[in-house]
């Protein structure tokens, strides 16, 4: 597969922690990293504080954002001002099975009304700029059978310019299972993403749900276009310092840990200064050392309510520096 296909590797769109914060934090340790962001309903960038959402430091250059929802207008006004903004892709969620995404008609339940998908994809595709992706599931509650979703890959296809898909590689239960069920209980299928790889070999076809390790993605990449990363990265961001060299075969220097931790502290004395509270900024970094001596006096530090609500960027360098100081006792 093409080492530098733009979507070989991705960080998933996850509800309230993939914002800025991460993703400022992520393109620290990753230059070639397709970046997500949180799930945003249209609406909320066409009424609501769009500069909450898109105020992006530096990242906009490999950086997409996610939409929700069903109306075509909306889902085009939204995706021009996503456009006009630099980001380089919409995506269109079609996996979300949550019952408050339901009751917005949108998400997974979208996979049932393809031709309003394709609508969708097409309405967002007059801004003209950015790539217009979407992700979705392999099937709906009791969907078994590979043709659900390599019907809808191939009508998609088809209605659409649409040429990048992103499958987590479960089913979506719209009943009975809650949100976090549904990221663990429908067994995972990855055979039937390669299988739509196969079939459709012309289309980008990233693979999601459930891979959390090197060796994970390697295996997925000799079968698909690209590796999408939710969780396991979220807790142990760290992977991402291997991404360059040994996915992309770049040799630039991973950042050390004094230097990724002063441009984290910069980057927080910026969005204080803006009156960011510092709690909203750190507790998106609290599993940047997981598996180091020491790892928990930094997230304990950094979970300090009291010192939080000073909102002094200071308490970063603090807790590192508590950080150090253990492992250098222990050694």
């Amino acid at each position: 597969m093409n080492v530098y296909s733009t979507h070989r590797l991705c960080t998933a769109p996850m509800l309230d922690w993939t914002d800025r914060h991460f993703r400022f934090m992520a393109r620290l340790l990753c230059q070639n990293v397709r970046l997500y962001s949180e799930m945003i309903h249209a609406n909320a960038l066409i009424f609501g504080n769009r500069q909450a959402f898109l105020a992006d430091s530096d990242t906009t250059h490999n950086t997409a954002i996610q939409l929700g929802g069903s109306e075509p207008d909306a889902l085009a006004k939204a995706s021009q001002i996503i456009a006009d903004a630099g980001f380089v892709e919409v995506n269109l969620n079609c996996g979300c099975p949550s019952p408050r995404v339901q009751k917005g008609s949108f998400g997974a339940c979208l996979m049932r009304s393809v031709d309003l998908v394709a609508d969708c994809l097409n309405a967002m595709m007059q801004q003209g700029q950015a790539e217009v992706t979407v992700k979705h599931r392999i099937g709906i509650d009791d969907d078994e059978d590979y043709s659900v979703v390599c019907d809808f890959v191939g009508a998609l296809s088809h209605k659409t310019p649409c040429r990048t898909f992103i499958i987590h590689a479960r089913n979506a239960w719209l009943h009975g299972l809650s949100p976090k069920e549904n990221r663990d209980i429908p067994p995972l299928k990855y055979d039937f993403v390669y299988r739509i790889k196969q079939d459709f070999p012309d289309l980008n076809i990233v693979i999601n749900g459930g891979i959390a390790h090197n060796e994970e993605i390697s295996q997925h990449l000799q079968h698909t276009d690209g590796v999408m990363l939710g969780r396991g990265i979220y807790h142990q961001p760290m992977l991402m310092q291997t991404w360059d060299k040994t996915f992309f075969n770049q040799t630039h220097s991973a950042l050390t840990d004094d230097d990724l931790i002063n441009r984290l502290y910069q980057y927080a004395v910026q969005e204080t200064a803006q009156k960011t509270p510092l709690r909203n900024i750190v507790k998106q970094w609290l599993g940047l050392f997981y598996g180091q001596n020491g790892v928990r006096l930094w997230r304990q530090t950094l979970s300090d309510s009291t010192q939080l609500a000073k909102n002094n960027p200071e308490l970063i360098l603090l807790a590192f520096d508590k950080m150090k100081s253990f492992q250098v006792a222990v050694e």
